[in-house]
């Protein structure tokens, strides 16, 4: 895919598909069109160059091809119909994606199937993108999503923001997806790139429509902090080459500061709530680090504490791993190395990087290796995994620092 084409691709496919579905009710039709749209861009922009409004080329062109493959299959009059009002639309409404957002989260699917559908549509995410985000095969992720698109188009659920009286029990879902759109853009499951910006931003966006809808929820507030804080590291997480700078070796100064205000800002408004949630307590995390002047000045054991109530609301062999990173930091490696060693997270290369760096601190230099080398086997990304064949090196061993591994 052209450099040009992939761009758009990535900032706009998730609007394309759902202003689509506002104008068709069919997302099949919808995600067939759109593609059909970018693989005529990639034969014709390279030639010819792309069009001065990248996103109306590419949302005209698959509102054509949808009307025409109406056509062609003999729809009913009335969906003929209906696909001629398309003309007397606008392109494009602020809400679009979070209505598309809340029907692939419609309680009538699973929860799996919400996230894994979601982000398809509105990330754009590819299948293996996805099902390494999820941690789950490529086949049972495919599956997932061709169900759940059977499962809206079958049941009628409807294409809407529900109402207030049913948005509670709906978010759940919602702040899920958006963090996992965030989390593959904060750390690309696949390609050359450590960092997806498009997708940082996509989620960031999403999560300020949603603070915007919820303006009384305090885990949307959680969320969009969470995610301002950790995108505010971004500038610092790459080094001039493209490689991986791992947290303690981050220049500072490089760091967002009018995010990390923003972010701090959030984090003390959701303390004056006093209704604590997982996400509110993973910003406080983050703003713990971000309030440090230096990494060594970390107050690791505010860490801790935070990461015991985030245990006790959200119990995950994820949350356990971080938390084994930050014991490690207060009690040392071998503390820290007990915790991780009770885990079982197989397939998650973070969980090995850890368990690398803290063996390789309690001078398990072998074994430190061969973790590093799992890790780097299993890590999708490019720039991970050039960080970790490093570490894998039998001199690497000399370079590290305490706490220097991949964020968990």
């Amino acid at each position: 895919m052209s450099r040009e084409v992939e761009r758009v691709f990535r900032e706009e496919y998730g609007r394309a598909v759902a202003v689509l579905v506002r104008s068709f009710g069919d997302i099949d039709l919808a995600e067939e069109a759109v593609q059909e749209a970018f693989a005529a861009a990639l034969q014709r922009w390279p030639d010819g160059g792309a069009p001065p409004n990248p996103a109306g080329w590419i949302i005209t062109t698959a509102r054509n091809h949808a009307i025409d493959r109406l056509r062609r299959e003999a729809r009913r009059a009335e969906k003929h119909a209906e696909a001629e009002l398309i003309y007397n639309i606008p392109p494009d409404e602020p809400d679009d994606r979070l209505r598309l957002i809340f029907t692939c989260c419609h309680p009538a699917l699973a929860r799996h199937a919400q996230v894994a559908l979601t982000l398809r549509l509105l990330g754009g995410l590819s299948t293996p993108e996805i099902a390494r985000a999820l941690l789950v095969p490529e086949a049972t992720l495919a599956q997932r999503i061709v169900r759940a698109k059977s499962k809206i188009r079958d049941a009628g659920i409807p294409y809407r923001v529900p109402r207030e009286a049913d948005l509670p029990d709906r978010l759940s879902a919602v702040l899920t997806v958006v963090y996992l759109i965030f989390n593959e853009g904060y750390a690309a499951g696949s390609g050359d790139e450590l960092v997806r910006d498009d997708l940082c931003a996509e989620a960031i966006r999403l999560g300020r429509m949603l603070r915007r809808l919820m303006p009384d929820e305090p885990e949307t507030a959680g969320l969009l902090a969470l995610m301002l804080l950790a995108a505010a590291r971004r500038p610092a997480r790459v080094d001039a080459l493209g490689a991986l700078v791992p947290l303690p070796r981050q220049d500072r100064t490089r760091w967002d500061r009018a995010a990390i205000a923003e972010g701090h800002r959030i984090v003390r408004e959701c303390l004056r709530r006093n209704r604590p949630g997982p996400y509110q307590i993973q910003a406080a995390i983050n703003a713990v680090h971000t309030d440090a002047p230096s990494a060594e000045a970390t107050d690791w054991g505010q860490i801790v504490q935070l990461y015991d109530q985030l245990m006790a609301v959200a119990p995950t062999p994820v949350v356990a791993l971080n938390r084994a990173v930050a014991v490690a930091e207060v009690d040392g490696p071998d503390a820290g190395l007990r915790l991780v060693e009770g885990l079982s997270l197989p397939r998650y290369h973070v969980f090995h990087a850890v368990r690398a760096d803290l063996l390789r601190r309690v001078g398990r230099a072998a074994e430190a290796r061969a973790a590093y080398a799992t890790a780097a086997e299993l890590a999708g990304n490019a720039a991970e995994r050039r960080y970790l064949l490093s570490r894998a090196e039998p001199d690497g061993s000399t370079t590290v620092t305490p706490g220097e591994m991949l964020e968990a």
